[in-house]
């Protein structure tokens, strides 16, 4: 089914608001999950080192097509993908102009939060390696959800930093839950099972993922008591949760605080090169509307792409169906 959704374009470097129009789009999957990272090399890294993910591409990308598609003048990037198990993320430096450092006060209730679920099949043991590795806590330790909580009693997760500090977490699933896939044994680190944003408002945000562009509810939960104040080091937090899923990739989960209230919304200035930025790659079945960048080569697996914000400014990057990489 096509659906129109109206969202504000920045594919260029000052667009006004007034000149957002409509998009047509068929949205078919969700592809990687995107951060800006100050340090390539170390990002490769510790993902691939500690987290076992794979390297499947590295490309520098310029030109004025890839200015537009970022919306950063000037720039230049490497560009990194890595696979664990069937899902991927990309990883961009900037090597021109250079963002801002991740805020030091961002906190996992404030609205420019994001992070990517990393399933594990044994969570003592991914936790131990971590450890090993001397990453930054972003939780108190592992956290048991409790069975009192019909969707999410029995999940264990963990929430840590990577070296440009953006949030991450580890997840296994109680053998009732979760994905068939996320039960193998063969290896520790075995995919991604989703991203998370938060959101202040659920039921408007569900209006651009689900109603506009067809991604589905595939569960939700409302999560608090000790163990969720642990996991997400937020006291008294309480958690609408909503994920969605499209046809393939991973989910989109939403995070809405309904305590406490006290999150910030992102800083209306953040742009692509500031290691806040996040982006999730929608992909899109035929061409796409007016707006959208055509890139001279597909050195990064597609040939057209427009970066858009959903309400809470969180980035989402339409892209059509491109080649496997």
């Amino acid at each position: 089914m096509k659906l129109v959704v109206a969202l504000l374009l920045a594919v260029s470097f000052s667009l006004p608001s007034s000149t957002a129009s409509p998009l047509v789009l068929h949205v078919t999957g969700v592809d990687t999950i995107g951060m800006t990272v100050s340090d390539m090399d170390r990002a490769v890294d510790f993902y691939t080192g500690a987290l076992t993910f794979e390297k499947v591409s590295d490309v520098e990308m310029s030109g004025r097509a890839y200015e537009l598609m970022t919306g950063v003048f000037g720039a230049r990037a490497r560009v990194v993908r890595l696979r664990l198990g069937d899902e991927s993320i990309e990883l961009t430096e900037y090597l021109t102009p250079k963002g801002r450092a991740f805020p030091a006060d961002l906190r996992p209730n404030d609205r420019a939060f994001q992070h990517i679920a990393i399933i594990v099949s044994d969570m003592d043991t991914a936790y131990e390696r971590l450890r090993q590795r001397h990453v930054e806590h972003a939780s108190t330790g592992p956290q048991r959800l409790p069975d009192w909580n019909p969707n999410a009693g029995g999940i264990t997760a963990f929430y840590f930093r990577d070296p440009d500090r953006h949030f991450l977490e580890i997840l296994q699933f109680p053998g009732r839950k979760g994905l068939e896939k996320w039960h193998r044994v063969d290896r520790l680190f075995l995919g991604l099972d989703h991203t998370a944003i938060v959101v202040n408002d659920t039921d408007e945000t569900l209006k651009l993922y689900r109603d506009a562009l067809g991604m589905r509810v595939a569960g939700t939960s409302e999560n608090y008591d000790t163990e969720q104040e642990h996991l997400n080091n937020v006291f008294g937090a309480r958690l609408r949760i909503t994920t969605l899923r499209a046809a393939t990739g991973p989910g989109v989960e939403l995070l809405e605080y309904l305590a406490p209230r006290d999150g910030r919304a992102r800083p209306a200035d953040a742009r692509a090169n500031d290691l806040l930025h996040w982006q999730t790659d929608l992909i899109a079945a035929g061409p796409l509307p007016a707006g959208a960048v055509e890139l001279p080569a597909r050195e990064i697996g597609f040939a057209h792409a427009l970066l858009v914000s959903d309400p809470d400014g969180h980035a989402l990057r339409i892209r059509d169906a491109g080649s496997e990489r």
